[in-house]
């Protein structure tokens, strides 16, 4: 649905739960990383945009004193939070953990919203890889900015919405998915510094050229271990290195590094962790000159090569996504395929395929159709173009 459907309907809702029509209609969109995986924490560059699909509140001042009560279409419950004090986190993690979560930590920042009501509807899919925890977290910040009247710096409330994240989803992320989420611009792509938070908006706006994404509709269970085992082995092959991350290194002084590393206790995994990241440092800064000169090609043979890396060097692929990739390789530039790879965190989710706008549909359909006869999982995929982040609408 469009921006304007999905607001209407937040509107609708929030007549149909509190009467009236609210004041505030608060908006973050979810996210796609184009290249530039598992780069943050390793103090790397990542390359995000905004997507086409938002998590909108719709809210007006009133309730009970002192408390924010926030009604979920999607869980179709409401919670009561407290604009007070900082509540502490809950053990089991749920939506209200990050909702409380940015209030608690607005609260923190000296935000004092006056007390509301609202109802929170998104169409980010939720379980994709595309942030919609992020998209969450922003909307709620940008909400409590107006019930405050007051704003803040925008980087500011992107790393507010982290360490929500942090200390109430328990979720050590990092910090491209807020600050495209806050942050992103209508046309354009964000080549962020996670290590200086630099920005440098880079054009996608031909209007031929657009993103598809699909999802997978799979979520493999982990244990829990493999994104902590993955820091850990980068941490130990800087520390082999003699960096203090592994941004500081480059892939000269791996290889030369590399028999000292493999002779450690799993020193070949570590040596591969370590080739991810510097070699998707390369290919992300080959990814933005090949925007930048509208070398789409190009660019999607940067998108193949990140997936390889990340199946075979960094373990984080699943069959699945490996299949969807396939697929749109085989169907190539004839097809108005430029490239793809998987997005997000891995073991699931969607995804992202760089794509010519007349042809992106149909070649969607063929992948759907052969990856549901091979695996006997329906995918969902939409066609999107770099969005604006963070808005608030005043009624």
């Amino acid at each position: 649905m469009s921006f304007e459907q999905l607001t209407e309907n937040a509107r609708r809702v929030y007549a149909a739960r509190f009467g009236g029509a609210p004041r505030w209609l608060a908006a973050a969109p979810g996210r796609v990383n184009l290249i530039g995986e598992h780069t943050d924490y390793n103090g790397g560059f990542v390359f995000p945009m905004a997507i086409e699909r938002y998590t909108v509140i719709a809210a007006a001042p009133g309730g009970t004193p002192g408390r924010a009560a926030l009604y979920s279409e999607i869980f179709d419950r409401t919670s009561e939070f407290s604009l007070l004090e900082k509540e502490p986190p809950a053990e089991k993690v749920d939506w209200e953990s990050y909702v409380g979560g940015t209030i608690a930590c607005a609260l923190e920042k000296g935000l004092r919203p006056e007390p509301f009501r609202g109802v929170i509807l998104s169409d980010v899919p939720l379980g994709g890889g595309l942030s919609s925890s992020a998209s969450l977290e922003v909307a709620v910040a940008t909400l409590v900015e107006a019930a405050s009247g007051r704003q803040i710096d925008p980087v500011e409330k992107a790393l507010l919405c982290q360490k929500a994240e942090h200390e109430y989803a328990f979720m050590p992320c990092g910090i491209m998915d807020q600050f495209i989420s806050a942050m992103g611009e209508e046309g354009r792509a964000m080549l962020l510094d996670c290590r200086s938070f630099e920005r440098q908006s880079v054009p996608l706006d031909n209007p031929n050229v657009v993103v598809l994404v699909i999802n997978s509709n799979v979520k493999h269970t982990l244990s829990g271990s493999e994104y902590p085992e993955r820091r850990s082995d980068c941490a130990r092959a800087a520390e082999l290195l003699g960096v203090e991350l592994l941004r500081d290194a480059d892939s000269e002084a791996l290889a030369a590094a590399r028999g000292t590393i493999e002779a450690e206790p799993n020193g070949g995994r570590i040596f591969r962790r370590a080739r991810h990241f510097l070699t998707e440092e390369e290919r992300t800064a080959r990814f933005a000159e090949a925007l930048r000169r509208g070398d789409y090609a190009a660019a999607g043979r940067e998108m193949y090569a990140g997936h390889a890396s990340l199946k075979e060097d960094y373990e984080v692929t699943c069959p699945e996504t490996d299949l969807l990739v396939e697929l749109a390789a085989q169907l190539g530039l004839e097809n108005g395929i430029y490239g793809a790879r998987m997005t997000g965190g891995g073991f699931g989710g969607s995804v992202v395929v760089l794509a010519d706008r007349e042809k992106a549909p149909a070649a969607a359909a063929r992948i759907a159709a052969e990856y549901e006869a091979k695996t006997g999982i329906k995918p969902s995929w939409f066609v999107t173009r770099p969005a604006a982040g963070a808005r608030l609408i005043e009624e």
